[in-house]
């Protein structure tokens, strides 16, 4: 379907020498994810290939674009007819790739907040973090998960490339520790000290977790990520999550809003690294998560889950400054097993950044093969890449010079096609957090506020109950001073938490407390629109979507 799988000699004695991260020289052989135009833009003195290219002159300039690598203009989709390779358009007259314009900055950036007190009246939002934090987290990390919302099937398509099957995971280096192994390991103790360096304000010349431990945590995710399907299917309740960009104290808030997990059930749809200051321990608390609640919290893969595009954008400069360029490789191979997608409740189509052309049934992405890197070009690169544009064609080329855009009638087309009622996909800057697309069919989130400290958005989760009922919670942008005093009461009231006698009950794995939230959506108002066009009254089904009982986003809204 036109991606393509990370190659090498099965028979040599490291089989993760076949992952373009393993080769001695940093994947310089990789003749994947956009190599020609990335080979212009590594600094001299962060380049594993020691380039003496400098960096373009739009990024010296302070671009904020969250477009990632260019493509290579040498690329062709090929998959729809008419249509140029998207990265044609951005190459200069000398021939070298040049970076492209920013369309992940949404045309609402423009206009301004909403009213979230008429969002909230009108039942479309829940919760807003503005004041101190609601809820701390549990007062142990010892306690059990739920009900699993995983839905398995029997002789379901997963293909794993055989090397994987054949021998131990481990990286370059490094003994072989899987999920067995892990388990002589504390992960309880390991979240709590991610958590103390969270409340703690401060970035640390170094990582909480020493390299053996991130080591053990990279090799056992992806055994766990590559025993689940490329195509999750996951049932309700689950708050669904966009973008993170290393902003940690912003994911500590998150949680605090939303619940810690075990607490609440968690969809993330990926870019957990690059741009913040934090992105080690971002992905570390998220993939500890993972372990720790293997059926009860999902991460998917996004565009900066890429070897490429973390060496330009600010997480292999991370890795080297604070661990060092192995742990960088040991992340990219588990990056190169992360799921794809996700069908939530049979309804709601989950990805990171959109629709392809080369999508015709479900089973094209089951049958992505992994671990893989990302390709130039084809379905991983679209489903990663792609993006909702308002125009009559139904494809264009994508401004960000990768993938495609594409318009309603695909959108449509391919709801009705799947009986799905919405697209739920993140990868763009949005004032709000959310924001709907045309008769709300489609919907993205954008969950880091504040992001790169420049754009005062929104941070939004979009929250899908038992029963189906949708809705979202805000976290309000905050300027540093106001954020570290935030964490700060937090980390009283995490504090008092642990010494409370309630602490040593959850110490013995009690079970929690179904969250509040959930509860209220239960009793929640008719006026709350759910998923699936059979739950909706029957003047809504004339619709497709969500979007019918929600604040019309055409009505002009005062700004905050």
């Amino acid at each position: 379907m036109g991606q393509s799988h990370s190659k090498g000699n099965a028979s040599s004695g490291d089989p993760l020498q076949s992952y373009p991260s393993f080769s001695k020289s940093d994947t310089k052989e990789s003749l994947r994810s956009f190599r020609g135009s990335i080979r212009s833009k590594i600094r001299s003195t962060d380049s594993p290939r020691g380039s003496t290219t400098a960096l373009s002159q739009t990024e010296s300039q302070g671009d904020k674009s969250d477009a990632g690598s260019v493509k290579s203009a040498n690329s062709r989709p090929g998959s729809v007819a008419g249509l140029s390779s998207p990265g044609s358009e951005n190459v200069s007259r000398t021939g070298t790739p040049e970076p492209p314009p920013s369309p992940s900055l949404s045309s609402s950036l423009k206009r301004g907040h909403k009213d979230v007190n008429a969002m909230q009246q009108s039942g479309e939002v829940d919760h807003v973090s503005e004041g101190p934090p609601s809820g701390g987290p549990p007062a142990g990390t010892a306690l059990k998960a739920g009900e699993s919302i995983l839905i398995k099937r029997e002789n379901q398509l997963n293909p794993i490339l055989d090397f994987i099957l054949n021998a131990p995971l481990e990286t370059s280096g490094s003994p072989g520790m899987g999920m067995g192994a892990l388990k002589s390991i504390d992960l309880d103790d390991m979240i709590s000290r991610l958590l103390d360096a969270g409340y703690s304000t401060k970035v640390t010349k170094t990582v909480c977790l020493k390299n053996a431990e991130i080591t053990a945590i990279c090799s056992a995710a992806r055994e766990l990520f590559l025993s689940q399907p490329a195509l999750l299917e996951l049932s309700a309740p689950v708050k669904i999550v966009g973008d993170v960009h290393g902003q940690y104290t912003d994911l500590i808030r998150l949680f605090e809003m939303c619940g810690f997990p075990p607490a609440s059930n968690y969809l993330f749809l990926g870019d957990y690294v690059d741009r913040g200051k934090q992105s080690l321990e971002t992905i570390l608390l998220l993939m500890c998560y993972k372990l720790k609640y293997p059926e009860n919290f999902f991460l998917l893969r996004g565009n900066h889950e890429c070897a490429n595009v973390t060496r330009v954008y600010g997480f292999y400069d991370e890795c080297k400054r604070r661990c060092n360029i192995k742990i960088w490789k040991g992340f990219i191979d588990t990056f190169n097993c992360l799921p794809i997608a996700a069908i939530v409740a049979g309804k709601i189509f989950c990805v990171h950044g959109g629709l392809s052309p080369s999508l015709s049934h479900m089973d094209d992405i089951r049958g992505i093969a992994r671990p893989t890197d990302v390709p130039d070009y084809g379905l991983l690169n679209d489903l990663l890449w792609s993006d909702p544009a308002d125009m009559e064609e139904d494809w264009e080329p994508n401004e960000r010079g990768v993938s495609y855009c594409f318009g309603k009638k695909v959108i449509m087309n391919f709801l009705q096609r799947h009986d799905f009622d919405l697209v739920c996909r993140a990868h763009m800057v949005v004032e709000d957090g959310y924001e709907f697309y045309q008769d709300r069919i489609l919907v993205t989130v954008f969950s880091a506020p504040n992001y790169c400290g420049e754009f005062d958005n929104w941070g939004a989760i979009m929250s899908v109950s038992g029963e189906l009922l949708c809705s979202f919670e805000l976290l309000k942008p905050l300027d540093s001073t106001a954020l570290k005093n935030h964490i700060k009461k937090g980390r009283n009231k995490r504090n008092s938490m642990l010494s409370s006698p309630m602490s040593r009950v959850s110490a013995r794995g009690a079970k929690p407390n179904p969250s509040i939230w959930f509860d209220s959506h239960r009793n929640a108002p008719d006026s709350i629109p759910r998923a699936g066009g059979s739950h909706l009254r029957p003047e809504m089904q004339r619709k497709v979507g969500l979007g019918s009982l929600f604040v019309d986003n055409s009505q002009p809204a005062p700004s905050l």
